[in-house]
């Protein structure tokens, strides 16, 4: 085995552990919350909870065949495998995104002013995310239904021609009517939610900054210069909404282009499956930011290693 390949395989493995154990920690937390912390309980933390889900998903079914395969594992998924992997995948992919867009709308909603126009879905918002949510579900699995009888393991190791290929799979048929049809519908899907996501956060920003320019005209300037949870918040989502905007073009990008490259380059497909799965490995870890439970436990730890210390100090 090539020594770029074992770096690659490594980079793979590390990938999914850090996104799993992300992911879970964080779904965890949400359901630890739920049961025995429901003061710290949020309608928002059911996105969350769902997002976290998807994530999984999203990084286990991305990663792991390229796994197998930078190790040396042959034949490890038949047609039924290559199928079944494919669809999850796609579909894990297609609610990310959609979950992300239903995010940042329903902030845009939370904070929203009580003059504005989009005060009215307040008293809705928990009626609409279920039905978001749940539409998300039934429009992707309709989507990518299409894709499964397309799907076939990989007769040799190199495969040439166009279409969806991954170390163990590839497509029976791409570049007719039909599958051009079939991108353009999941590049509508796709760029209407990213739209939504963009157009929102952007809002959303522009209201917490107009709030803290009112509470810098109110207060003194001693308190105004204080960081503001607002001001972290704002930071947040611009964080989460850049990563997500960086990771998915470049993804896309690189995976179009190989479904347009006559020979499949294995290198490229293992960097574009780490570049397809950073946005749902750190996705957990920039949510926990600004958990309260988080920081209640951080806090809590700090205050007993300081006790700690202080009493080895004392002996």
């Amino acid at each position: 085995m090539l020594p770029s390949n074992t770096i690659l395989g490594v980079c793979l493995i590390t990938q999914l552990c850090v996104g799993v154990t992300g992911n879970s920690l964080l779904f965890i937390m949400y359901i630890y919350t739920f049961f025995f912390k429901p003061h710290f309980k949020k309608l928002i933390d059911s996105i969350f909870m769902h997002l976290t889900i998807v994530n999984v998903l999203m990084v286990i079914f991305m990663l792991i065949s390229h796994i197998m395969s930078f190790f040396g594992v042959t034949k490890f998924l038949d047609d039924a495998g290559c199928r079944a992997v494919l669809f999850i995948f796609r579909v894990s992919r297609g609610i990310s995104i959609s979950t992300t867009s239903i995010l940042s709308t329903f902030q845009v909603i939370t904070i929203t002013p009580s003059n504005s126009s989009w005060a009215w879905l307040k008293p809705k918002l928990s009626r609409l995310t279920l039905s978001s949510l749940l539409c998300s579900w039934l429009i992707n699995l309709l989507i990518y239904a299409y894709m499964i009888p397309l799907v076939i393991a990989k007769t040799n190791s190199t495969h040439f021609g166009n279409g969806y290929v991954n170390p163990y799979c590839q497509n029976k048929r791409f570049g007719d009517q039909n599958s051009g049809s079939f991108l353009i519908i999941i590049f509508i899907y796709d760029f209407f939610y990213v739209a939504i996501m963009m157009w929102t956060s952007l809002y959303m920003v522009t209201v917490l900054y107009r709030h803290r320019k009112r509470v810098q005209h109110l207060h003194s300037t001693s308190l105004s210069s204080q960081p503001s949870p607002e001001r972290k918040a704002t930071h947040n989502i611009l964080l989460l909404v850049t990563c997500f905007v960086f990771f998915y073009w470049l993804n896309n990008f690189i995976t179009l282009s190989g479904f347009y490259v006559q020979a499949k380059i294995p290198n490229w497909e293992g960097i574009n499956a780490i570049l397809g799965t950073c946005y749902p490995t750190i996705c957990p870890f920039l949510l926990m930011k600004n958990n309260k439970l988080v920081l209640h436990f951080t806090s809590s730890f700090s205050e007993r290693r300081m006790a700690c210390f202080q009493s080895a100090l004392r002996g």
